[in-house]
């Protein structure tokens, strides 16, 4: 798309900013602050692996910049270097003047998809996954009983041995070898907004986020979850209305579909004290609804309120006071940050005092552990070689003798478990709130005997 089709279209009459449509458009406060030090450049693993300006975080915000001014097209041009960033925020931590390189990179991205919409069948599976199925719970349910038959009938077994597999590609098949086992989602165990109570003295009443693709694919770690809650005091509620976050939405460029589902959660949670996540992505997304209603204000105030309550489980029990194991796990163990937990939510001790208090288990510091694994939401499927590189580089740094290596994102796990079996480790992928989990149900079992 040339630059005069772009300014000659309807849509773009109602243009601001030059070249960008006037809905949603990238809000120029957030590079005005910008005045391209090169902090962030060591921060970034797109610019470390290629080199070029463009792949930088401040390379990225020039981009944007230079459409609202018309110095550029909104074209593949400009599209290519702003889906390639991997919106890992390492670049905001490292900022001195906290520019919202993020922000600003999920901002055009919508601009993006306004102006080039996908087509063909691209366009096609975006459409199936991220308006025909993320945002529908039974749809995602039936997946789910699809998976379970697929791997307890013993078809998985079948099609790995003879080779069907080869016809698919690489990375597909990478992402198969490390499918974990589906069981079923914690949302159709439970009734509907049932209050699961307390173990013991209650202190509070919380609301937890289920996630889409987490109750489908890791509904284990929901469990656990749901279970250390209530055995440090907590009534717990599971909203049926809650849908999916809309954070692959967003990071696709689909505001629309984005605020859609937005709306839903803020309306399911409304009279929510508190609302719980387990998942680094979503927890973040959530945090930042208030970004998709800037020109909305009523939706504004309420998705702000809405935010305010949003609390990753593991800086929750850190700060309400959680009850510490008496027994052992006795295991090596490494911590890796996820992006959105740790740049985007700015908590990392949290999760690492949760660690350290599980009586037997030694804590071995990772390099580099802030450093994105490369998953990135569907990243891993949109740009596989450049996530396999980020990966690499990733792996790389955990270290030898440990047997498990935690974290709280369900893509991270994902991605780590598949650079275990990749690059010949064999360290056990785990949720932080498993471990506690785990060692809460080996005292419960000891004390029995």
């Amino acid at each position: 798309m040339t630059q005069s089709a772009v300014k000659s279209s309807p849509a773009c009459a109602e243009t601001s900013l030059s070249n960008y449509f006037a809905k949603d458009h990238p809000d120029e406060k957030k590079w005005d602050d910008c005045v391209h030090c090169g902090m962030c450049l060591e921060s970034c693993p797109t610019y470390e692996i290629t080199g070029q300006e463009q792949h930088s975080p401040r390379g990225r915000v020039h981009l944007i910049k230079s459409v609202a001014e018309g110095k550029i097209a909104l074209n593949e041009s400009f599209s290519d270097p702003v889906f390639a960033c991997l919106d890992c925020r390492a670049c905001t931590t490292a900022c001195p003047a906290d520019v919202d390189v993020g922000g600003l990179i999920e901002e055009a991205r919508g601009q993006i998809r306004q102006a080039m919409p996908l087509k063909g069948w691209k366009g096609n599976v975006s459409k199936l996954f991220l308006q025909g199925l993320f945002p529908h719970e039974n749809r995602l349910n039936t997946v789910g009983s699809l998976l379970r038959f697929y791997q307890k009938s013993g078809l998985q077994t079948t099609i790995r041995k003879t080779g069907m597999m080869k016809v698919m590609p690489k990375h597909l098949v990478e992402m198969e070898a490390i499918m974990p086992k589906v069981n079923k989602p914690v949302r159709k165990k439970y009734k509907k907004d049932q209050m699961l109570k307390a173990k013991g003295e209650r202190k509070a009443e919380v609301a937890f986020m289920t996630g889409c693709i987490m109750d489908v694919m890791f509904s284990e770690i929901n469990e656990a979850t749901i279970n250390v809650l209530r055995r440090n005091g907590n009534d717990v509620t599971i909203p049926e209305k809650q849908t999916c976050c809309g954070a692959l939405h967003v990071h696709a460029g689909d505001r629309e579909t984005g605020k859609k589902l937005a709306k839903q959660n803020i309306a399911a949670f409304e009279t929510s004290e508190k609302i719980i996540l387990n998942s680094a992505g979503c927890g973040c997304m959530m945090k930042e609804y208030k970004e998709l209603f800037k020109d909305d204000q009523e939706w504004y105030d309420r998705a702000e309120a809405f935010s305010a309550k949003v609390e990753d489980i593991s800086k929750y029990l850190y700060d309400t006071g959680y009850e510490i194991p008496k027994s052992e796990l006795n295991t090596k163990i490494t911590y890796h940050d996820a992006c959105h937990l740790a740049h985007g939510q700015g908590v990392r001790e949290q999760p690492r005092d949760i660690l350290l208090h599980i009586p037997g288990v030694e804590m071995i510091h990772m390099p580099n552990a802030d450093r994105c694994c490369g998953s990135a939401g569907i990243y891993n499927i949109t740009n596989p070689e450049m996530a396999g590189e980020v990966l690499e580089s990733k792996m790389a740094n955990v270290p030898e003798d440990v047997e498990m290596i935690s974290m709280g994102n369900p893509g991270c796990m994902l991605q780590m478990a598949m650079g275990v079996k990749k690059y010949g480790k064999n360290q056990k992928v785990v949720h932080t709130v498993q471990l506690l989990d785990w060692a809460y149900q080996k005292e419960d079992q000891e004390a029995k005997q």
